[in-house]
């Protein structure tokens, strides 16, 4: 089923409208979390919406938050979210460190008492629109076991980076510290399919290709599967996303991070407020003139397009192109949903007694 964007948007601002959100704050929650859908990443636009109307049922969203800096140098800040929607909280933080940024030539901030925050390219892109490389970073839910273990320790805990180009598109990178997100174990959920072997590991540490494992002890895997594999990478970027996030700005870390789900019980001893967000931007022209750079990167952008493909492949791809290449067909020709989505949406529209 294929909805348009100004239907969805609508629809969503409107839901967060009905938690009690201001107009301004629902105007950018509605579009920090649609630009997922657009950009082709389904697993965090409308089908998180209903977790975060649950997670405001649960008290655990502050829907009127007093988004405030606590600590701060010229170029740097921790900010406390209130418990605010991250999709409201990591705008203004970023705008904090582009500010940052305009002043001292590099801004940093670090968050605590956030939620999620959507997809976090879209808070790294708005630097681009500034003519400057942004860093955008969360830890999550602990649903990963570090390397050798079985425990869930960490978060899916992305990272994102944008760089602008000059007649190149910006390159995007956004990707999860784990083989897959979360997200998209939900959608093969939905779907009643298998994951790809190498994403979770059931309650013995034994690779599976389960989907709902988590549901039953089991956990996700650091990028790179297995040690084999280089998951000791992964294990380390996940931690690095976690301390940046968290052990820097006051927030819950490690397996004390506030799980997504609304009906799993919040962690007991929690040593941080919330979850945490990092997030950078860096005015290119502190390191060199812009245009300059820009002229580079597209030099550098159309060497990497044009490096020789693997026999079936047609080309080599640049970080954000499959995602831009996406919304242009999803703003023209619509969004598709799947049956669960719809469904999940129409229950939100009886509970606010919103059109459908």
């Amino acid at each position: 089923m294929l909805y348009s964007y100004s239907t969805l948007f609508q629809f969503t601002k409107n839901t967060f409208l009905k938690m009690g959100c201001s107009e301004a704050d629902a105007q950018t929650a509605a579009t920090v979390l649609l630009s997922a859908d657009v950009r082709g990443i389904d697993s965090h636009g409308v089908a998180r919406l209903s977790g975060y109307v649950r997670l405001w049922e649960a008290g655990r969203i502050n829907t009127n938050p007093q988004i405030k800096i606590i600590h701060e140098t010229p170029s740097t800040a921790v900010i406390n979210g209130d418990a605010g929607l991250g999709l409201v909280v990591a705008p203004f933080a970023m705008n904090i460190a582009i500010q940052r940024a305009q002043q001292c030539g590099t801004g940093w901030v670090s968050v605590q008492n956030s939620n999620h925050f959507g997809i976090a390219g879209y808070h790294a892109m708005m630097a681009v629109q500034q003519n400057m490389i942004g860093i955008s970073m969360t830890n999550a839910s602990a649903l990963v076991a570090p390397t050798f273990s079985v425990e869930r320790m960490l978060g899916t805990n992305p990272i994102a980076v944008a760089i602008p180009a000059g007649q190149q598109p910006p390159f995007v990178a956004d990707f999860a510290t784990t083989t897959a997100s979360n997200g998209k174990l939900e959608i093969l959920q939905r779907k009643n399919e298998d994951a790809p072997l190498g994403w979770v590991q059931n309650d013995a540490g034994i690779p599976t290709q389960d989907a709902a494992i988590l549901k039953k002890g089991g956990a996700m895997l650091p990028l790179g599967s297995d040690r084999e594999h280089g998951s000791h990478k992964g294990y380390a970027l996940g931690s690095i996303v976690d301390i940046f996030s968290a052990v820097l700005s006051g927030a819950a870390y490690g397996p004390w991070v506030p799980p997504f789900p609304a009906y799993v019980p919040m962690p007991q001893n929690m040593p941080g407020k919330g979850l945490g967000h990092f997030f950078g931007a860096m005015r290119i022209d502190a390191f060199r003139p812009a245009d300059e750079f820009k002229q580079h990167m597209d030099h550098w952008i159309e060497r990497f397009r044009n490096a020789k493909p693997v026999e079936g492949q047609e080309k080599v791809i640049i970080p954000g192109d499959p995602e831009r290449e996406m919304e242009q067909i999803r703003m023209d020709a619509g969004i598709p949903l799947i049956a669960p989505v719809v469904k999940d949406l129409k229950t939100i529209a009886e509970k606010f007694k919103l059109d459908w």
